[in-house]
């Protein structure tokens, strides 16, 4: 099992920036691939960022790259995300994933543990 808590979410105008934070317990956080979905009223769960544990490497949904940046500190078993250069269309619940599985994914549902979320809401 692993538990996972997000952080971090708010209220920011446009162009503004947020650091979201998920802090993870339980089992050896280093083994499993991370990532960031988010989710609104009107949409399905989405893929935001992912962090994969065997090699270090990160990807992004296209609307976001060069704006958003993954990160993770596995002495301290957190997951990052920082967001700059905010847009009203990144508002949503953000939620940290967990994947057992050996390969990146993008899809919600070969990830096995998620946090509660936490909103993020960008004015405009």
């Amino acid at each position: 099992q692993v538990q996972l808590v997000e952080s971090g979410g708010g209220v920011v105008q446009a162009g503004g920036s947020l650091r979201l934070s998920c802090a993870a317990s339980g089992r050896t956080f280093s083994r499993y691939n991370m990532a960031w979905f988010r989710q609104t009223p009107v949409k399905e769960r989405d893929f935001v960022a992912g962090f994969d544990y065997n090699g270090g490497t990160t990807h992004y949904v296209d609307s976001v790259k060069g704006r958003f940046t993954i990160s993770r500190d596995n002495a301290k078993n957190t997951l990052y995300l920082q967001m700059n250069s905010l847009k009203p269309e990144d508002t949503a619940v953000y939620y940290c994933a967990a994947s057992g599985r050996s390969y990146r994914s993008t899809s919600g549902s070969e990830y096995d543990y998620w946090g509660q979320g936490t909103q993020v809401t960008v004015s405009s």
